[in-house]
């Protein structure tokens, strides 16, 4: 059963969308001025308070100070803390002094041995990327194997190929934002049809 997450939320229309469609996560891009989407941690409270039940959100952080992401996850306002920028091991023992909240670490694969790097990550769940975020694009993905751990597939993902990514990874979970927008804002009938197209998804595989 692959979960779905809705990432780059920003306003309170995107938290009406997602509550409407019932994706499994949602994610908000923390005080990361490089990227259009990112909001404050102050916005995060805000906008994950009105979340439907059952839809977890999640910080994104980029090389943010372990003190935002470790702030953010006691206070409760997110359930999980993605890593996306160049977090080590040691970052991620000294975040796990301040919580023992689940952590997802992205990593950008272009080889083999990215795969080998993102197994060896003592996080709770890998997030396997084209690179930055955002960009729209996929990476190879016959370089990913059939993995024993949860992982979340990202990068280029839309209607067009969940089928496709569904089918020959099997991943724990994917992450969608930019097919989600229209003129960079999130559109709500894109977010619908990527859920339902996951939740069908589903039914096939159980039948």
């Amino acid at each position: 059963m692959t979960k779905i997450k809705v990432c780059g939320l920003r306003s309170t229309a995107d938290i009406s969308a997602v509550n409407a469609a019932g994706p499994d996560f949602a994610g908000f891009i923390v005080e990361f001025p490089k990227s259009f989407r990112s909001i404050s941690g102050e916005e995060v409270k805000r906008l994950s308070a009105g979340l439907g039940k059952g839809i977890l959100p999640v910080g994104v952080f980029v090389n943010a100070p372990v003190e935002l992401p470790a702030r953010l996850l006691e206070e409760g306002c997110i359930a999980l803390a993605q890593l996306h920028g160049q977090e080590d091991e040691a970052y991620i023992r000294s975040l796990r002094n301040y919580t023992d909240k689940p952590l997802i670490k992205a990593f950008s694969i272009k080889t083999k041995e990215d795969i080998r790097e993102a197994l060896s990550s003592t996080a709770d769940y890998i997030l396997l990327d084209q690179g930055g975020g955002g960009t729209g694009k996929t990476f190879d993905w016959s370089l990913v194997p059939t993995l024993s751990r949860p992982y979340f597939l990202a990068g280029g993902l839309g209607t067009e190929n969940l089928g496709k990514a569904v089918e020959m990874l099997h991943p724990w979970a994917v992450d969608l934002s930019s097919s989600l927008e229209t003129k960079r804002q999130k559109d709500p009938a894109k977010i619908m049809e990527a859920v339902r197209t996951i939740r069908q998804l589903n039914c096939e595989e159980i039948d």
